[in-house]
């Protein structure tokens, strides 16, 4: 099977995130094993969802790890111009959701797979699959942690995000947390006898403006644009009418980090405030919803040498999306982002890629593997 065949397989598994993923993951075991990879598939604690690693060549040897993410984000929008979930080609574009993030990537490895059999690899090729990535990388630690027992430390990870097949060194990591506020109802002529959930969110609210505006004080890192890290709430859900005393309140908010700063810690002053409130006998809950490290990797480091000379192009400082980079790195694997696509075409209607993207994505994932025979 070429690149397009395997994607038209690969969108055609609905695996939003957040759901089972048993039949994309099983697919493609079965997919790598027929050509002679050594494959595990990882259960998660979730019961229903898999991450998949698979290794070509000697697994006792350092090689290289090729990781991807099997999960896509809903594709409810009304503007697709087709069934997100079937591919359509025009002309070269091949059009459905998860095309550019990241099943172009997946496919590209897979149409690769029968190579790496080929090959006399004195180093390993490990492909490296996970679930839930758009959750907040919710799957991969549980890979990350089993590498150990599946092969030796690998010399590096490269996580094929789209990124116009240019390789990226940094980016910065993120924190996300929802704050719950549950009050008492009533009608809005008593005030006195209800507890507004809104009015008690509003400092919660004020404290994260608070800590957004003084992180563009610095500090600064100039390769990130922006160059500090930043803090918002995204999403504010309470009330059901003007005359009802609102009983329930709740906002997601989310923090990004430069390269050293704790995406975690930049959170901690809002934290305080939720705490101060439930001190004073207020139903208030703060629910983690995701965490990953920043990604550094320095300019003269070997893997991004090697993706120079694999892209014929310089690597770039830093993108602003995050990505599983960082958390490879945290266990001390070189990491580095490159992969077909362009970002700004992920989680869009008609999200789409190109056939001579996959083209030239699996051109240069051969040609790490080849290397990987001296």
């Amino acid at each position: 099977m070429n690149a397009i065949d395997i994607l038209e397989r690969l969108v055609g598994f609905p695996s939003v995130v957040g759901t089972a993923n048993g039949d994309i993951a099983g697919w493609i075991a079965d997919y790598l094993e027929s050509h002679g990879a050594k494959v595990s598939l990882l259960a998660g604690p979730e019961g229903d969802r898999a991450n998949l690693f698979a290794s070509f060549g000697p697994t006792d040897a350092s090689g290289y790890i090729l990781s991807g993410h099997m999960d896509v984000v809903p594709a409810g929008e009304p503007e697709w111009s087709s069934d997100p979930f079937t591919l359509r080609t025009e002309g070269e574009r091949l059009y459905g959701r998860g095309t550019t993030d990241m099943k172009g990537f997946l496919a590209t490895v897979l149409a690769a797979a029968p190579a790496f059999s080929r090959m006399a690899l004195k180093r390993p090729v490990h492909i490296a699959f996970s679930y839930d990535e758009e959750a907040g990388c919710r799957g991969v630690p549980h890979l990350i942690a089993r590498l150990p027992e599946l092969c030796a430390k690998p010399a590096g990870a490269i996580i094929g995000e789209p990124s116009n097949l240019r390789a990226v060194r940094a980016h910065k990591g993120k924190a996300a947390a929802r704050i719950t506020i549950r009050g008492r109802s009533g009608h809005s002529s008593r005030p006195d006898q209800g507890v507004n959930a809104i009015h008690l969110m509003t400092g919660i609210m004020a404290k994260a403006v608070e800590t957004a505006q003084a992180l563009t004080e610095g500090p600064f890192e100039a390769t990130f644009e922006p160059p500090y890290s930043s803090l918002q709430i995204g999403t504010a859900k309470g009330g059901q009418a003007i005359n009802i005393i609102p009983d329930l309140c709740a906002i997601e908010l989310e923090a990004r980090a430069i390269a050293g700063v704790s995406p975690v810690a930049l959170l901690q002053p809002v934290r305080d405030g939720v705490e101060a409130l439930a001190a004073e006998g207020i139903d208030i809950e703060w629910t983690p919803m995701s965490d990953y490290p920043a990604l550094s990797l320095a300019a003269d480091a070997p893997l991004v040498k090697l993706l120079e000379e694999l892209t014929d192009a310089p690597c770039i400082a830093a993108v602003s999306y995050g990505t599983e980079a960082g958390l490879f790195q945290a266990a001390g694997i070189d990491a580095i982002i490159c992969g077909p696509g362009d970002i700004g075409r992920a989680h869009k209607p008609d999200e789409f890629i190109t056939a001579g993207e996959l083209s030239a994505c699996q051109s240069m994932l051969e040609t790490l593997a080849n290397r990987c025979t001296v």
